[in-house]
């Protein structure tokens, strides 16, 4: 009866001791070598800025080994009631003048303001935008270009204006300059 009984146990213990385990799992995230913030956040359905201010974030630069916190700290407020809907999502809409850029130039590096290699991710939608209009890591929905990420700044990039990436020069100039609406999710 001991033989069977212990067996049982050990069993019942484990399953109800580590049970708490998972939900712990999914509220942090281990940095791995290569990590961005951008492919983290993009990974959690989070914005970059959220992911820095919930791990007081003053910089883009992360490590190796870091964890960090990829779901809100939970708090003694209220919590505000969840949508189930996505078109139900928050969003101001403004209009801005819109070019198009490559990461594939002579002396471009690929690698945005948030650490996004846009050279190794050719197929990403991501924005150049003014942080004082649209925060860096904020998602959007550009006319014309569809969901991307803000991404990355420019120096020519002041106000209601953007830069839309392509992977390819051709289809950078196909763009041209547009003015176009953007949706900035909040």
């Amino acid at each position: 009866m001991k033989k069977i009984l212990l067996p049982i146990f050990t069993a019942f213990f484990l399953v109800f001791s580590f049970s708490g385990v998972s939900s712990a799992a999914t509220t942090t995230y281990k940095v791995k070598s290569g990590d961005t913030l951008w492919g983290i956040a993009n990974k959690h359905n989070i914005t970059v800025n959220q992911l820095k201010s919930w791990n007081n974030l003053k910089k883009d630069n992360i490590h190796p080994k870091q964890v960090l916190k990829v779901k809100k700290p939970s708090s003694s407020a209220k919590p505000k009631a969840k949508t189930t809907s996505s078109s139900a999502k928050k969003y101001k809409t403004i209009t801005v003048k819109a070019t198009a850029y490559t990461a594939n130039c002579k002396g471009c590096s690929g690698i945005t303001a948030t650490g996004l290699n846009l050279k190794k991710n050719p197929k990403v939608k991501a924005i150049s935008v003014d942080p004082k209009v649209i925060p860096l890591g904020t998602k959007v929905h550009v006319e014309g270009y569809g969901e991307a990420i803000a991404a990355d700044k420019g120096g020519a990039i002041k106000g209601n204006k953007i830069d839309v990436f392509y992977s390819s020069q051709s289809k950078a100039l196909d763009w041209g300059r547009k003015t176009v609406k953007v949706k900035v999710y909040k």
